[in-house]
């Protein structure tokens, strides 16, 4: 007998507000959306349209306030700190700003991310580390500290930080607006190689026309409402 695998996000008449009272101002209304296990998917559409606030809820960064939001089977909206915490430890995130921590190693930063996980703490977190650093190519680099390294190698270890852990789900916001277009093609297709090696989803939010073949599927946010009309690569040109 087969079974359906259920989406690994699941997001079904979603609003979302900032402020309160007379200050109170809705950014999200009724989004329904859900993305498949080893789905690529990229959101897209104008600035302050509402992607980051999106991305920021189904990473458990922040509290749903309304309707449901399942991640990896987890509803957010009502959850406990624990329950999200626990949560967050699936998800690998990637940022415009890469966020390493200036006073590591790119050996030590993406270490940090290992030693969260108690099943690792057993291994050879060192050897872990400069082997995920090979996989994005800076095996020439693991004891260079960020101010040493170019834009696009910060973001490889921000890359190799995010999937050392081997996250079920990578979420990326604007992670090639900082770089150039060589440098940002190929962080993008080496996110798209580590993470179906992984069999892990992306959701990736990007203003980059250039990198939107890499998608599965692309998704159009426009003033806090999802587009009913979602395309796929094979209808870009």
């Amino acid at each position: 007998m087969t079974t359906t695998q259920a989406p690994v996000i699941k997001i079904h008449n979603l609003d979302h507000f900032f402020g309160s009272d007379n200050t109170r101002k809705q950014v999200l209304f009724d989004i329904n959306l859900e993305i498949q296990a080893g789905e690529i998917v990229i959101m897209t559409g104008p600035s302050g349209s509402g992607k980051t606030t999106l991305l920021t809820l189904m990473g458990g960064l922040r509290s749903a306030q309304s309707g449901s939001l399942q991640i990896l089977q987890q509803e957010i909206n009502g959850a406990t700190k624990p329950q999200l915490t626990k949560l967050r430890s699936n998800i690998g995130y990637i940022f415009q700003a890469h966020n390493l921590m200036s006073f590591l190693t790119a050996k030590q930063n993406v270490r940090m991310s290992l030693e969260l996980h108690e099943h690792y703490l057993n291994g050879d977190l060192d050897q872990q580390a400069v082997s995920m650093l090979e996989a994005v190519g800076l095996e020439h680099r693991v004891d260079y500290f960020p101010h040493d390294l170019s834009g696009g190698q910060k973001q490889r270890v921000a890359i190799a930080r995010a999937l050392a852990s081997r996250p079920k789900i990578v979420l990326a916001d604007e992670p090639t607006a900082a770089l150039d277009k060589k440098s940002g093609r190929d962080v993008v297709e080496l996110m798209q190689t580590l993470a179906k090696e992984q069999g892990c989803t992306i959701l990736i939010v990007t203003h980059d026309n250039r990198i939107l073949d890499v998608a599965d599927r692309i998704i159009y946010m426009e003033d806090g409402r999802l587009s009913q009309n979602t395309a796929t690569t094979k209808s870009i040109s």
